[in-house]
Order: structure tokens, then C-alpha cells, then sequence
């Protein structure tokens, strides 16, 4: 008699007399025992089958379950597997530099938080095919070495992560470049007078160092990107909103846009802050308004719902970012890049400012600019962690408390106060020069001069318990931000010298004045925005900054002449 789990259900049929496996051999009697396996099947074809049929799900289900068991597990060690190969792909993208302490570094506040500031680069480097074919420029050199920071932007956020400001440096003015040596390259200077952006051909620290000296500002890290780096960014946040006040042709980045918004990705996002011409008075500092309206509108992209929520325009995004950006070894890894992220995120849009330094006309050349009337304040307030206001103008309460207890705390008399003054440069004499510079201000004839015990990078002001006041009072006379004070265990007070300072007997971009209670003072001239102001055009030039057919005419001008030529979103 044949098995009755053979058959049409599904498993093989064996032949008659073919052998059962573990079949039981014959009792002595001939017959089997009563129940057991033979009473089990006598019962089910009493019952119809019914119990084979019950059994069938019981077995079979118990396979499935071991099936998705299996299958689950084999989809978690992907998953994990997937994960990490992410992780370490993106941490494989990131290209890092050290800074070597060129930028200074931020002090904690009296909760021991810490402000961020980062000097955002936009490089004009033409090292690649991909780069020489965005930026043009390269048909005579082909791929070239070197590269200058045609953007310049310092990005702050404060120390409670409850505003930020970005500033940009217009890549046009003339400053002090510090001794620099690439540590990649190996170029190297003793330093020159020279156009800011310049500074990069002997590496970003370089970039940083400079910015620092003008500034005052101590700048704890860095982030470059290059012409394709912005490509592949705008692609991966799937376009930036923009809007232009009127009809725009710049011949020369060729951006081409009619009056209106527009939604610019690729390469059209690369036009548009690259346009120098375009916009404003066809100046650098015109650029740097529109690249404030992009990069508001990419903020409130970020920001938006359903960007970083989904995982496939995570990925595009962090894949991209990590392949567009170089950054300081304290950025280098994807971690610290995502810890970044979230600060900037919890910055409110309407609490994140935009501005621009001032600027004057370089008494040398009609084509440069210099720091203006009012930049020191906007350095001291950005270098002091308080928050900028923009339109109303109202006070700041946190600027309005800092500044009144900076007035009490500087009563201090200079005739009492003597200071040890060290060298903590290579640049002989730096010492005296400091000391005899606070004597002039008639500081006590007690001041002494030494040799710092090691090199400094930055220059410090270390004071005892008790002598703030008199810390402050020294730190006015020259210039020296306050974020170079620190307390000491000792007593005294100790100037400390560093290679920020390499000449002169006012602090580089420091200021003699404590920074302004009223903080639109900080920002009048500085074409002020916050980033939530979505409904701001970049202002297209009126004057005649482009050529189009050999003739000089307006940027709408040109786009009513060249008709023909798609749009730059077309």
C-alpha cells in the first residue's frame, strides 16, 4: 500500500515494493500492535483524510518560518554590510588638509560651549578636464596647477547654536599675506601684499591664515569646493530656487535667465554664482549678494520637508558632498561632517545672517578694494559671538549686555597695569615692539619683555583671577579681539606673541573699540539678509558690463540681442 503522503500533493511517488524507510519489521504475531503509526492512518481514512490535510499546514508552515528566518538574516548582514561599505565609501571621498593651528581657535563661553567659525572656499581652479570645460580658460594651458579663492565666505555659528553669520570677503581685496608653505605642494612665501585670494596657491591653510590676520577672527576649519564641486551639489539637492529682477545675459558666465524665478541646477547653478557681471554694479561685491540669495534658498532647501527624509537624496546628497569638498583634518570624517550639518540645522532660517565686509576703493587701484569704514566692527561683534540683527535694527539684548559689562570691565586705569610681553614669533624685536607701544598708552613702566618658552601660532593674553577688567584693558589698546583672552592659574598678565601677528602695534583686524550695543552699526554697508527671506531677487546690473557682438551693453540687453541662445534652465 502506498504512503498517503505520496501522491498529487506535491511529493514523489515511489513504486510498489519499494522499500519504506525505517519501515518497522513484522511483530512475531504477523500483526502490528494496536496504535502507532497504522492506527494513525486507520483514523485519518476514517475521518475522510481530514487529518492529513491539518497536518500539512503545520509542517509546511514551520519550513516557511525557517525560510524567512533564514532570508531575515541573510537581509540583515547585507544591510550591515551595505552600511558600512557606505560609510567607508563616503570617508574614502573626503580629502583633508591640516591646518597646523594657522586659524587660531575659538574659546569655550561660561557653559563651555564652543562658536564655530569655518572659511568656505570657492575655488577657481582649473586642475581637471571637467573643471578646464566649466570654468573655460584652458585652451591655451590646458589643465593647469594652482588656483585662487575666488569665493570667500566666513561662516559662524554660535557658541548655543541659536544664530550664524555668513560673511563674505570680496575676492578683490588687498591685504598682508602671511609667510605660507603649502604642505602638499611645497610652494611657499615670506609673504607679500597682494589680493586675498591669492593666498590659496600656497594651500588652504594659507587662505585660512590670511583671513585670520585681516579679520581677527579665529577660524577652527575649512571647506573648498570647485567649479564641479557646485555642479554636483545643486544636482543632488534636485535644484535651487533663485529668482532674477529682470532679463539677464552674462556674456561672461554665461548665465542667461528671463525676469523671474527659476529652478537652476548643474551647470546653470555654476552661472549664477559665478556671475560677477550680471549683477549689481557688475562688481565682485554685486556677485556676492546673488551667491547670498542661492545659498539662502539651498538653506531652506535643506530645511525643507522631505529632503533629508528621504534615503535616496541622503545618499545623492552625502555622496556628493563628500566627493565635491576638501576640508580641514578636524572635518575629515563623515561623522564630524553630519555633527556639522546638525548645528547648522538647528540655526533657525531667520537667525541665520548674510552680510558682506565693507569695503573702500584701494587708494592704489580703481579695480581693488580695501577694508572700509565700519568692517572692524562687523570682525569684533562676529570674533565676540553675538548674534547679528538685520532689517529693524533693534538692539541685541545678548550685544546689549556684552557691550555694557566690556565698558565697566575696561574702567581699569593703564597707568597700574603692567604686562610681560613675549615673542613667540621668529621675527626679531617683536617683543619690544609690543611693550614699548603700551608704555606710549601709558601703561605701567613695569612691562617687561621675554622670549615666549615655545612658538605660537596665535597670539594670546593670559591673565590671573581678578584681572579681566585689566586683561580687557590691554586687549583695547590694541585691538585684540576678546576671544585671545584666557584665564590663567597665576597671576599677572602675560601677552603672548604668535605668528598671527607679524607685524605692526595694532592686532591684524582687530578693533580699539568694544563692539557696538546697537548691532546694525556692525552691519551698515554690509548689504545685510537673513536666509529666510525667500522672496529676494538678485538685482540684475543696469550698467553696461557685458559684450555681446563686440558692443557694450547692459546684462537685459544682451539677453534681448541674443534671442537665439537657449536659457541657461532651459
Amino acid at each position: 500500500m502506498s504512503d498517503p503522503w505520496d501522491g498529487p500533493a506535491g511529493h514523489g511517488t515511489r513504486s510498489r515494493g519499494a522499500r519504506v524507510p525505517r519501515q518497522r519489521a513484522a511483530e512475531p504475531d504477523g500483526a502490528r500492535p494496536p496504535g502507532g503509526r497504522a492506527a494513525a492512518r486507520a483514523a485519518s481514512r476514517a475521518r475522510g483524510g481530514k487529518g492529513s490535510r491539518r497536518a500539512r499546514p503545520v509542517r509546511r508552515g514551520r519550513r516557511v518560518l525557517k525560510i524567512l528566518g533564514i532570508g531575515l538574516s541573510v537581509l540583515i548582514v547585507v544591510t550591515a554590510g551595505a552600511g558600512w561599505w557606505f560609510y567607508e565609501h563616503l570617508n574614502g571621498n573626503i580629502h583633508s588638509v591640516s591646518l597646523d593651528g594657522k586659524g587660531g581657535s575659538e574659546k569655550a563661553d561660561a557653559f563651555g560651549r564652543t562658536p564655530i567659525n569655518i572659511l568656505v572656499m570657492g575655488s577657481d581652479g582649473r586642475t581637471s578636464a571637467t573643471d578646464c570645460k566649466l570654468g573655460g580658460g584652458c585652451a591655451k594651458t590646458g589643465v593647469q596647477t594652482g588656483s585662487n579663492a575666488d569665493v570667500e565666505m566666513v561662516l559662524h555659528i554660535s557658541a548655543d547654536r541659536s544664530n550664524a553669520t555668513v560673511m563674505s570677503i570680496p575676492r578683490d581685496t588687498m591685504t598682508k599675506v602671511p609667510a605660507c608653505q603649502d604642505s602638499e605642494s611645497g610652494q611657499s612665501t615670506n609673504g607679500y601684499y597682494g589680493q586675498i585670494n591669492s593666498a590659496l596657491q600656497y594651500g588652504p591653510a594659507c587662505q585660512v591664515a590670511t583671513v585670520h590676520q585681516l579679520t581677527g577672527i579665529p577660524i577652527d576649519h575649512f571647506v573648498k569646493l570647485d567649479f564641479s564641486g557646485v555642479v554636483k551639489m545643486s544636482d543632488a539637492v534636485g535644484g535651487v530656487s533663485v529668482c532674477v529682477s529682470d532679463d539677464v545675459y552674462d556674456t561672461y558666465s554665461h548665465l542667461k535667465l528671463s525676469k523671474g524665478t527659476h529652478t537652476l541646477k548643474g551647470v546653470a547653478a555654476l552661472e549664477f554664482v559665478r556671475s560677477r557681471h550680471g549683477f549689481g554694479d557688475g562688481s565682485d561685491l554685486g556677485r556676492t549678494v546673488s551667491q547670498h540669495i542661492f545659498l539662502s534658498a539651498m538653506i531652506r532647501k535643506f530645511k525643507s520637508a522631505g529632503t533629508l527624509t528621504d534615503p535616496t537624496a541622503v545618499y545623492d546628497l552625502a555622496d556628493a558632498a563628500t566627493k565635491a569638498l576638501t576640508v580641514d583634518d578636524g572635518l575629515g570624517t563623515v561623522k564630524k561632517l553630519i555633527s556639522l550639518a546638525d548645528d547648522v540645522n538647528k540655526v533657525p532660517t531667520r537667525r541665520i545672517t548674510f552680510t558682506t565686509m565693507q569695503t573702500a576703493p584701494d587708494p592704489g587701484d580703481s579695480d581693488r578694494v580695501v577694508v572700509g569704514p565700519g568692517a572692524k566692527s562687523l570682525f569684533a561683534t562676529i570674533a565676540d559671538d553675538q548674534a547679528l540683527t538685520t532689517g529693524s535694527g533693534k538692539k541685541s539684548a545678548a550685544a546689549s549686555a556684552t557691550a555694557k559689562a566690556k565698558a565697566t570691565a575696561s574702567a581699569v586705569p593703564a597707568a597700574g597695569i603692567a604686562v610681560t610681553v613675549e615673542n613667540g614669533t621668529a621675527i626679531t624685536g617683536r617683543a619690544s615692539a609690543l611693550a614699548t607701544a603700551l608704555t606710549g598708552q601709558g601703561f605701567s613702566p613695569a612691562t617687561t619683555t621675554a622670549n615666549a618658552p615655545s612658538p605660537a601660532g596665535s597670539t594670546t593674553l593670559t591673565y590671573g583671577t581678578g584681572e579681566k577688567a585689566a586683561a580687557r584693558t590691554v586687549a583695547k589698546a590694541l585691538g585684540l579681539p576678546s576671544s585671545h583672552l584666557v584665564q590663567g592659574t597665576g597671576s599677572g598678565l602675560t601677552l603672548v606673541i604668535g605668528g598671527d601677528w607679524p607685524s605692526g602695534t595694532s592686532y591684524p583686524g582687530g578693533s580699539s573699540a568694544p563692539p557696538p550695543a546697537d548691532t546694525k552699526a556692525a552691519v551698515g554697508g554690509a548689504h545685510a539678509s537673513t536666509a529666510d527671506q525667500a522672496k529676494t531677487c538678485a538685482k540684475v546690473s543696469p550698467y553696461r558690463t557685458v559684450t555681446y557682438g563686440g558692443v557694450p551693453m547692459t546684462p537685459s540687453q544682451a539677453y534681448a540681442a541674443a534671442r537665439s541662445k537657449p536659457d541657461s534652465d532651459a
